[in-house]
């Protein structure tokens, strides 16, 4: 009976304990991992055309009897908002290391063509409104653009639309032009002051909406029709009735525009607006259309707080044509200087320097520039850098004969990279039979990614870097430093919170082994891995040696 009682209570204390470690070891703090965060300044963002990129729904091909025959490249090609859907489920974005995309406008376009010695051109491109208040059935439908937001966010990537503040689109027969109180079109810009380059259209039959006003308007009489041919024309009254006595704005063309685009954000979430010819407008719109931006963004944060991916602003990027870092936060326009980033308006311009830059400088001149710049003159804002795009007819590589070089630039380069949809692919922008800037928009070539060896190597080397920089704020976001000029070396260290991160990289390097000075940035012992080939090594007196048949290398904590 003892030995029974005696076996009875090892039992119950050897549960006890087993109790109590199964406690201990579920109580066990996990291992912390701080996350990457996304920053704007340092985004990977990719721009392309939404008619040229990808035809995912052939059956919305051809509307409003767009059916002339064009102008080589001057039509509509196909691509849509599901085309660019099916290739963020496919994983193109992800593998390219791309964290925004923008694309060109998706409001409906005039239905008219235009000739200006080129060809009839429709508004494929769609810089040329008709109405702001729909998406343009060649483009796709609204539950289109909830799929794409809703799938774009699930793998982290933002969405950023294009706003056209300045100018309907052209008149045509099918497009009559809109009342005088809305736009002028008597006085075309001339560009030699800041008067000639606000205050006018900025080429001919291109109506310049009134931005200045501040009078009361009417709705243009070919949108109430339209509105109640369709529907919904006391919805859109009752909108706008709602948007006017929130605000207080008077009943100005720009506001009225302000909330059809800002309706955007609040209906569909999108993260940021690349705002057009922005130097053609008022530096005060700008202003206005922020606060606006930012009170959507904030109102659908707040509807639906299951979507919002973190705590970033609304993101708005400016286009100002000819705009370079050289110039700081002001733009000269020779009578006048303005300051775009303050009062607060734009948290970026896109950098129309950069390729000249690129062309002139070697990597580190090019680095060490852009690293001084936002650390210095622009510190708290950022630049958006390009090397080809859709309306710059002097691209870094035309003829796409520096693929590798064109990637590390940008790619590497301090600064919010804009890839252009076929720099990764080596799409060709000199098209024969082209005028003007059609050469720059044809079709994607995913032919020759699927087929080509060379289009292969060379889209492979951009998913390398784009990875690499998506994964690193410090590429972009960081701070430069060269660690030695020949093997040409350095590292990248940006710090937010307790956030830390640090990268080394080199470029033009000899094949096979190399041997790494990192000892003014990682700590002895630590296992890196150079993204580029795969390889790993641990920091050994201040160094760690890769052995790889590849010319760059990029390093990073395993």
């Amino acid at each position: 009976m003892k030995k029974l009682i005696l076996l009875t209570l090892i039992l119950i204390t050897l549960s006890c304990k087993n109790k109590e470690t199964e406690h201990k070891i579920a109580t066990v703090e996990p291992v912390q991992t701080m996350v990457t965060p996304f920053v704007w300044e340092g985004a990977n963002l990719y721009f392309l055309l939404t008619d040229r990129f990808n035809n995912g729904d052939t059956t919305n091909d051809v509307n409003f009897d767009r059916t002339k025959e064009t102008g080589e490249l001057r039509g509509f090609e196909g691509g849509d908002i599901k085309g660019i859907t099916q290739k963020v489920k496919e994983g193109y974005f992800t593998d390219l290391g791309i964290n925004a995309i923008w694309m060109t406008p998706i409001v409906e376009q005039i239905h008219g063509g235009t000739d200006e010695g080129t060809g009839v051109t429709y508004g494929f491109h769609g810089y040329w409104a008709k109405d702001w208040t729909k998406i343009d059935p060649n483009f796709g439908t609204k539950e289109d653009l909830h799929e794409l937001v809703n799938e774009a966010h699930a793998r982290g990537i933002r969405i950023v639309l294009d706003a056209v503040i300045n100018h309907t689109g052209p008149v045509t027969d099918k497009d009559p032009v809109w009342p005088e109180e809305w736009v002028r079109t008597d006085k075309q810009c001339s560009y030699d002051n800041y008067e000639n380059t606000v205050s006018c259209t900025l080429v001919a039959n291109l109506p310049d909406i009134r931005t200045e006003s501040n009078e009361d308007v009417a709705l243009p009489p070919q949108l109430v029709e339209k509105w109640k041919a369709e529907g919904r024309y006391e919805q859109e009254v009752q909108e706008l009735n709602a948007f006017f006595e929130r605000t207080g704005h008077p009943r100005a063309p720009r506001f009225y525009i302000m909330k059809w685009l800002t309706d955007y954000i609040t209906e569909f979430g999108v993260d940021g607006y690349r705002a057009d010819t922005v130097k053609h407008t008022e530096a005060y719109v700008w202003e206005e259309f922020k606060k606006e931006c930012d009170y959507a963004f904030e109102q659908f944060k707040k509807n639906h707080p299951e979507k919002v991916l973190d705590d970033n602003q609304f993101y708005l990027v400016g286009e100002v044509y000819n705009y370079g870092v050289s110039s700081g936060q002001e733009f000269d326009f020779g009578d006048k200087k303005v300051n775009y980033f303050n009062p607060p308006s734009f948290q970026s311009l896109i950098n129309f320097e950069f390729k000249w830059n690129s062309k002139e400088m070697n990597y580190e001149e090019l680095f060490s520039r852009y690293s001084n710049v936002l650390n210095g003159d622009l510190k708290g804002f950022g630049t958006l850098n390009y090397l080809s795009s859709h309306d710059d007819g002097s691209p870094f590589d035309a003829n796409r004969k520096k693929p590798f070089e064109t990637a590390n630039k940008l790619v590497l380069s301090p600064g919010t990279s804009q890839m252009y949809y076929g720099d990764e692919s080596a799409r060709s922008l000199v098209i024969p039979g082209t005028e003007g800037d059609a050469t720059l928009r044809s079709f994607m070539n995913w032919d020759a990614i699927a087929k080509r060896k060379r289009t292969k190597e060379v889209l492979s080397h951009w998913q390398k870097l784009g990875q690499f920089r998506a994964n690193h704020p410090s590429i972009g976001a960081g701070t430069h430093q060269m660690i030695s000029a020949s093997p040409y070396y350095f590292s990248r260290s940006y710090q937010s919170g307790a956030y830390k991160d640090n990268v080394v990289v080199g470029l033009d390097l000899e094949k096979g082994k190399k041997v790494i000075d990192v000892s003014k940035v990682f700590e002895e012992r630590v296992m890196l891995r150079d993204a580029y080939s795969g390889e790993t090594a641990t920091v050994e007196n201040g160094t760690v040696t890769i052995n790889s048949d590849f010319e760059v290398v990029l390093l990073e904590k395993e």
